[in-house]
Formats: structure tokens, C-alpha cells, sequence
């Protein structure tokens, strides 16, 4: 007798992976926690994240928008300016120090920057530089909006039960000015590009579960039973500047990134991980929930990894259809403040990074 002629099924590779349809492959999360349908819960993080909250939306889960769209706005409008898209009005907060941040400027532990970018007489919050495209027409209005998030996310941690994280990136780009670490590199979305104050960070293990843990404490340190369920985002880099290949360097960031994840599940009771990174990346689906472009999840693959999570926490839901597909963004080659019209790549800040690519 040894360990092994007492697993069941789902521990072996062959009977788990190899054997079964792609379709019929599943036991691959059991929930730590419950997760209740009247529980409080926000989402943030990467472009991949704006799924999770539109299911639970969707399901009727009571997920929580902190900053309501003031009345008025068109969906167009509310949609641009990223109302209604997270549970805090952020924008894509793609690396463990950017969430870290957001919550030491909400909970008071840091004073947020007060640097702000202008272009043609708007101004632009560099900690947020896709949240409002036509900018704010003074300084004070761009520090009076982000003083009004910065509400949001205090009152939205002190009433939620779970929030759910999806990470993202470890790359980055650091201010030398303040140490601030911006959502994306200046001189992208937003902004200009200074070499001699805007430096290049790849995140490591140790950083990224440092920064992590530091944001995840001060968010319990307001409510001490907040529960987080952390995710991975399947969607690859646009670009690396670290040099190297792409497609490794993707593959480092989110092996550091599952890596800290698992880490911290492993070592708190408040802390999960659900593996939306692996259905959709994972050898047996074989690359079908992705898009051609093999970076943009389909929405068969979002509605895969979405049933996978509530067919977990309530088994005796029925699977949602796969929502209908958004239109493309015409590939055209536009100024570097352009952003897609449409699609997948309108809420992942990083896709512009692809206008910079060698045709």
C-alpha cells in the first residue's frame, strides 16, 4: 500500500486530463470559503478581471459597484470613463504595487501623488490615465474625482465580505521622483516619457508577494473578516521591456504571479485561489479560448471559466451561455493617446503597447 492507491481520479494526469473531453474536464477548484449569494463582493485588477464582475452581475450575486455613474451619463459615456467595469473606479490595476498603493492612499497609511499630466488644456491623473479619456478641466476637479474613488474603495473594504483579485503583470515602470509605481508606462495611454525619471521593474517573487500581502493586510486592517479569493489573468503580455522574448517573458510573470498566489492560499485560511489562468491556458483546451490573435480570451472561454467557478460555489446552478462576441477594433495605427474602439483590448491599457510594433 502507498499514498497514491487512495487519490482519486482528478490527482492523476491521465484520468484527470488525458481521457476525458476538454468539455467534461472540471473538480478543478474546491472553494475554501463559502461564498454566498448575498455576500459583499468586489472585484479589481487586469483587463481579465471586468468578466468576473459582470457574471456575478449577471448571476444575480450582489456585487458591488463603490462609485455609481452620476445620472445623465449614455452607456458610451459611463463605459469610457470605466463606470460600472470594477468595483472600484481604478482603472486596471495590473500589479500587486498598484493595488498596495490604492489602498495605502484610501485608508490614509500614504499620501497619493499630486503630479497631473496636461495636454491641450485638460489635465490627466497619471495614476489613472484611462478613467476619464477627455481629462478634467482644472487640477483641483482631477484631485476632487480621485478624493471621491479614494471613498469608494475605504467604504467598499469596510462592507465587503470577499474581493476578488486578478493578477496580472510583474512588469512595471517606477517614478524615481516619488517611488510611485505607474498603471502603465508613461508616454503610452498618457503622458510623456522621461528616461532619467521613469524606470523599467520586473517584480519579483519575493516583491510581488511582499506587495501583495502589504495590500491584503491593510485591506482586513478596516475588516478583519474580509475573505479574498485571488486569480491569475490568462491574457499574455502586448509587449516586454525586458529585452527578451515575449513569449518567455510571459511565462515568467505569470509563473511569478501563480507562484505568489498559491503561496499565500497556502499559507492563510482567508486567502483562495481560483485557477482562471490555467482553463484557459492549460494543454488540454489547447489554445480554443483564445482569440487568432492568441491573447484575447473568446467568450466561450470567459463563459468556461465562469461556469467552472459557480458550478464550484453553487453546484446546482445552471451553466450561462457563452455571451455574444464584442466587434473587433479595426487594426489601424493611430497616435499614441488612441485607445480601440471596441473589443477586448478597449479595457487592457497594455494593448496599446501594440501600435509600437514593428509592421
Amino acid at each position: 500500500m502507498n499514498p497514491y492507491q487512495s487519490l482519486p481520479p482528478r490527482s492523476f494526469w491521465r484520468t484527470a486530463v488525458a481521457e476525458p473531453a476538454r468539455s467534461d474536464i472540471d473538480g478543478l477548484w474546491t472553494p475554501k470559503f463559502p461564498i454566498g449569494q448575498d455576500d459583499v463582493l468586489l472585484t479589481a485588477g487586469s483587463c481579465f478581471a471586468r468578466h468576473i464582475g459582470r457574471a456575478l452581475r449577471d448571476r444575480g450575486m450582489n456585487w458591488r459597484d463603490t462609485e455609481l455613474a452620476p445620472p445623465g451619463l449614455t452607456p458610451e459615456q459611463r463605459r469610457d470613463r470605466h463606470f460600472g467595469v470594477f468595483s472600484f473606479r481604478t482603472g486596471n490595476i495590473y500589479t500587486a504595487a498598484v493595488l498596495r498603493q490604492w489602498f495605502a492612499w484610501a485608508l490614509g497609511a500614504e499620501e497619493p501623488p499630486r503630479e497631473v499630466w496636461q495636454e491641450d488644456g485638460r489635465y490627466h491623473d497619471p495614476c489613472r490615465p484611462s478613467v476619464e479619456p477627455a481629462g478634467h478641466a482644472s487640477a483641483e476637479e482631477l484631485f476632487a474625482a480621485r478624493a471621491t474613488t479614494l471613498a469608494a474603495i475605504r467604504e467598499g473594504l469596510a462592507e465587503a465580505d470577499c474581493l476578488i483579485f486578478t493578477l496580472g503583470l510583474t512588469e512595471a515602470w517606477r517614478d524615481r521622483a516619488d517611488g510611485t509605481v505607474h498603471p502603465v508606462c508613461p508616454g503610452t495611454v498618457r503622458g510623456a516619457f522621461d528616461p532619467g525619471r521613469h524606470v523599467f521593474h520586473n517584480f519579483t517573487f519575493d516583491e510581488v508577494r511582499r506587495d501583495l500581502t502589504a495590500a491584503l493586510d491593510l485591506a482586513r486592517s478596516v475588516n478583519p473578516g474580509l475573505r479574498v479569493l485571488l486569480t491569475v489573468s490568462p491574457v499574455p503580455l502586448t509587449a516586454t521591456a525586458t529585452g527578451g522574448h515575449v513569449l518567455t517573458a510571459t511565462t515568467h510573470s505569470k509563473s511569478v504571479l501563480r507562484a505568489v498566489a498559491g503561496q499565500l492560499a497556502a499559507e492563510h485560511g482567508h486567502i483562495d485561489y481560483f485557477p482562471s489562468y490555467e482553463i484557459v491556458t492549460g494543454v488540454p483546451f489547447r489554445g480554443a479560448f483564445f482569440e487568432p490573435n492568441l491573447r484575447t480570451v473568446t467568450p466561450e472561454g470567459v463563459a468556461f471559466v465562469m461556469n467552472r467557478f459557480f458550478g464550484a460555489i453553487a453546484p446546482q446552478q445552471d451553466p450561462a451561455p457563452a455571451p455574444a462576441a464584442a466587434p473587433a477594433p479595426a487594426a489601424t495605427a493611430p497616435d499614441h493617446h488612441d485607445r480601440p474602439a471596441a473589443g477586448e483590448d478597449f479595457w487592457c491599457d497594455d494593448a496599446v503597447l501594440d501600435y509600437y510594433s514593428p509592421r
